[in-house]
């Protein structure tokens, strides 16, 4: 019982700040665009502030794991290898496939993954490594895969994966952690009335990030596309940590190493999927299935797991 109510701690929380934005969205007390614009001031602002002051309060030498990195970044490249070619076995229709691999492989690592550890823990945890070893390769397989599997034939891979690698450039919340690591290693520290400032910007991070995620959830939507909405959502949210949780406590990964692996691999796809497979000419119904079954059954598959890690002292 202990172990059952741990694990609801950490989820119950975090749901309950997304069904909100859900009501939120639902009584028109917010629209359309205030969720765009709350998303975009999440993922360039708090997010990336949140992440840089956890990293640069911490011991950097004492903080950084490079087997857990490479861990992460393998496991990752691992699954979309092999999703990528268990789609190609499955369907036929290849106008499909490019958004299938993307919506099994690709989860909300940044947004859920602070969310949780922070939620355990009270900080960030390991989930800026997480992020580091999974995050740039999310973005350039996602482009790779899109542009490959056109639903048109059509191909774009030089000038995609040229903007991709653009975008991780310039990514916020990746130039957060790269920030934050060299204060970190510098030692440079705040004064108080920055330092708070940052804290105060922080601390809006993970609950506008969640009311945001609920506000944008289009239930209607998973009723499209039903069965390989069911397979990636099988595979995202069970098989994945399934295969690959065993092995991490092999490693010897534990508490917040083990809770970010667990969002790396079985967090709900990310809402981004679908702003990008609808960019690069796809229809994104399949997307968008796929991100608001996993989103909601995640509810129950995330508390499962952490129960299962709990009894088992890994976390």
């Amino acid at each position: 019982m202990e172990n059952l109510i741990f694990s609801l701690n950490a989820t119950v929380p975090v749901f309950l700040l997304m069904a909100l934005g859900y009501l939120l969205r639902l009584f028109k007390i917010v629209d359309e665009p205030f969720v765009n614009t709350l998303n975009s001031f999440n993922f360039k602002i708090t997010l990336p502030v949140l992440l840089f002051q956890d990293i640069a309060k911490s011991d950097f030498y004492a903080v950084w794991d490079t087997g857990y990195v490479l861990y992460c970044f393998f496991v990752t490249f691992f699954c979309i290898a092999a999703i990528w070619l268990l789609s190609a076995l499955l369907y036929k229709d290849k106008s499909h496939t490019g958004e299938f691999v993307q919506a099994s492989f690709r989860g909300s690592a940044a947004v859920l993954g602070v969310a949780f550890i922070q939620n355990i823990y009270g900080n960030a945890g390991m989930a800026p490594l997480m992020i580091i070893g999974t995050v740039p390769l999310y973005n350039i397989a996602a482009v790779l895969i899109l542009s490959f599997t056109k639903p048109s034939g059509e191909t774009s891979g030089k000038n995609a994966l040229l903007k991709s690698v653009k975008g991780i450039l310039t990514n916020p919340i990746i130039l957060g952690i790269l920030l934050g690591m060299v204060f970190s290693l510098s030692g440079i520290r705040f004064p108080f009335i920055l330092n708070k400032t940052l804290e105060s910007v922080s601390s809006l991070a993970t609950p506008l990030a969640l009311i945001g995620l609920g506000a944008g959830f289009e239930g209607r939507k998973a009723l499209k596309q039903i069965k390989p909405t069911i397979i990636s959502s099988f595979i995202k949210l069970l098989l994945l940590p399934l295969l690959f949780l065993p092995l991490a406590a092999t490693l010897g990964f534990r508490d917040e190493k083990m809770v970010a692996i667990l969002i790396m691999l079985g967090a709900p796809t990310t809402v981004s999927c679908y702003i990008m497979a609808k960019n690069m000419g796809h229809d994104g119904t399949l997307t968008s299935s796929v991100v608001v079954a996993t989103t909601f059954l995640s509810s129950v598959t995330i508390t499962l797991w952490l129960f299962l890690l709990r009894t088992f002292g890994l976390i």
